[in-house]
C-alpha cells in the first residue's frame, strides 16, 4: 500500500472516527490515532497534524472536551473525551456514512 493510499480519507470520515474511538474512553491523541491505525489493519493513519487540527474543530464544536491527566507512562498529556452533544453528533455522522457507503457500494455493484 502506498503512502497516499493511507493517507487519503474522505473529508468528515476523521472527525467521525475520533468521536467513534472516544465513544469508548477518553484517550490522548497519540492513542487516538494508534487506535484507528489498529482498528483499521494499518489501513489507516492519521497524519498527527490533521489529528490536532481535528481534536480542535471537535472542541470548539462542542463535541468533545480535553484535560490534562497523566498517562500510564506517568508522562502529562492532555486527553480528549466525548459530550453528549458529541455522542448525538456521532449518530448523526454514522447515518451519513451508512447511507453514503450504501450508495457508493449500489453503483460499484451496478453493472
Amino acid at each position: 500500500m502506498t503512502e497516499r493510499d493511507k493517507a487519503d480519507m474522505i473529508k468528515g470520515t476523521l472527525d467521525m472516527l475520533i468521536l467513534k474511538v472516544l465513544s469508548w474512553e477518553p484517550m490522548h491523541g497519540w492513542g487516538i490515532s494508534e487506535r484507528i491505525q489498529a482498528l483499521s489493519a494499518e489501513t489507516l493513519s492519521v497524519n498527527q497534524g490533521s489529528l490536532y487540527a481535528a481534536l480542535y474543530r471537535l472542541t470548539r464544536k462542542g463535541w468533545i472536551r480535553s484535560s490534562w491527566r497523566t498517562t500510564e507512562n506517568h508522562r502529562r498529556a492532555r486527553y480528549y473525551e466525548l459530550t453528549r452533544p458529541g455522542r448525538k453528533q456521532l449518530g448523526v455522522e454514522t447515518a451519513h456514512w451508512r447511507r453514503l457507503s450504501t450508495a457508493v457500494e449500489t453503483i460499484l455493484a451496478t453493472g
